[in-house]
């Protein structure tokens, strides 16, 4: 398939970052940040960033749909073309919004390349921490040229959870350790994860663009994502809930423990 190479993607996301987006990292002016709904933020970061990766990409893949998050929220139409697109990418401009607008680095630009409702390519870069993530099916998970796999729990030890869910903070599964509340930003859950500094991730939520990336990245590196029933995540995927673990044994683990986890929240 003809059009951006793996590398080219990611020279635009550090282009776009450091053009409309850390300019305005701690500097957001008067008017520039907004509510979409109540206590759901964005910035006109989110807006040009999203703008700018999205118009590179429909130039590049005219015959794809793309889903942006503030598009979507615009429009809500555009996720039945996503869901129906054989040729897709997703676009989550500023992930971690929250954490952009109050100053903190765990924020990321993040876009996934799905065909037949898998994903197959993926991209995550943290411009305040100057971090490039990629990944590609069947290549592996890659950090700054550097090939990622993670480390599965080893036997007889309790994995280490984290929840983005605050109704979860400090919830123990089922006699595993008590969950820390995540870094709030899928496009550093997902890295840190591989990194080893969590052994699991619980989410309520599976919006394409904030899971369609980091789930590639996570299965890549030797990890497993299923759902509250056990069933494999798919980019097309849109019922609520996600375990994310370095490994299938600890997804399964987690999962079976985290019914009535999810029913809380």
């Amino acid at each position: 398939m003809s059009g951006l190479s793996t590398d080219a993607v990611s020279d635009l996301l550090r282009e776009v970052a450091a053009q409309v987006i850390t300019p305005r990292f701690r500097s957001l002016g008067e008017g520039e940040v907004m509510e979409k709904n109540p206590g759901d933020l964005v910035t006109v970061a989110d807006r040009e960033a999203e703008s700018l990766i999205s118009a590179a990409l429909r130039e590049a893949y005219p015959d794809a749909a793309v889903l942006g998050e503030e598009a979507f929220a615009a429009d809500a139409g555009l996720m039945d073309r996503y869901l129906a697109a054989e040729h897709a990418f997703t676009v989550d401009p500023v992930d971690g919004t929250k954490n952009f607008v109050h100053g903190s680095p765990d924020h990321a630009v993040m876009v996934a390349e799905v065909v037949g409702g898998e994903s197959v390519r993926a991209w995550i870069h943290q411009p305040a921490h100057g971090v490039t993530w990629t990944a590609e099916r069947g290549a592996g998970t890659w950090r700054d040229g550097e090939r990622m796999t993670t480390t599965p729990v080893a036997e007889g030890t309790l994995p280490r959870g984290a929840t983005s869910m605050w109704s979860l903070r400090g919830h123990a599964l089922d006699g595993l350790p008590a969950m820390r509340l995540s870094w709030v930003c899928c496009g550093v859950d997902y890295p840190r994860l591989v990194e080893g500094e969590t052994d699991y991730i619980v989410y309520s939520r599976s919006n394409p663009w904030d899971h369609a990336p980091g789930t590639l990245m996570v299965t890549e590196a030797g990890g497993a994502v299923v759902h509250p029933d056990g069933s494999p995540y798919s980019a097309r995927s849109t019922r609520p809930g996600l375990v994310v673990a370095v490994d299938a044994h600890t997804a399964g683990a987690v999962q079976r423990r985290a019914a009535s986890a999810f029913r809380r929240d």
